[in-house]
C-alpha cells in the first residue's frame, strides 16, 4: 500500500515538473523571423493598412468589400435622387438585373 502510494506521488511529481506541449496551428508561421510587409494592392503596407479587417480575412475578401461599397451607393442613389436603373446599370457597368438585385437585396 506505501509503495503505491510512493509511486503515484513520483508520477504526480513527474507530471508537474514536465514540459506542456503546446498546441500549434499547422498554418503558424515561425516566430522571430523577419517577414517582408508587402501589403497588397489595397495598401502597400499591412501594418499601415485603412481596413478594419484584413481582405485575406474576410469571406469574399477584397472584391466583396468594393462592391459592398457599390451597392450602398447604388441603393442610396436610387432612394434619394430617384436615378433610374439603366443609368445606374450603365455607370457601373452592370446589367438592370444586378441593379434590381442589388435594390432587393439592400431592403431585406
Amino acid at each position: 500500500m506505501v509503495a503505491q502510494h510512493v509511486e503515484q506521488a513520483a508520477v504526480m511529481e513527474w507530471e508537474l515538473e514536465r514540459p506542456t506541449l503546446m498546441l500549434v496551428r499547422q498554418d503558424a508561421l515561425p516566430e522571430h523571423m523577419a517577414y517582408r510587409d508587402t501589403g497588397c494592392e489595397l495598401s502597400p503596407s499591412c501594418l499601415r493598412c485603412p481596413l478594419a479587417r484584413c481582405k485575406y480575412d474576410e469571406p469574399g475578401g477584397a472584391r466583396r468589400m468594393r462592391t459592398e461599397r457599390r451597392d450602398r451607393e447604388i441603393a442610396r442613389l436610387r432612394r434619394r435622387h430617384r436615378v433610374p436603373v439603366d443609368m445606374l446599370a450603365q455607370t457601373y457597368g452592370i446589367t438592370r438585373r444586378s441593379v434590381f438585385r442589388i435594390l432587393r437585396g439592400t431592403r431585406e
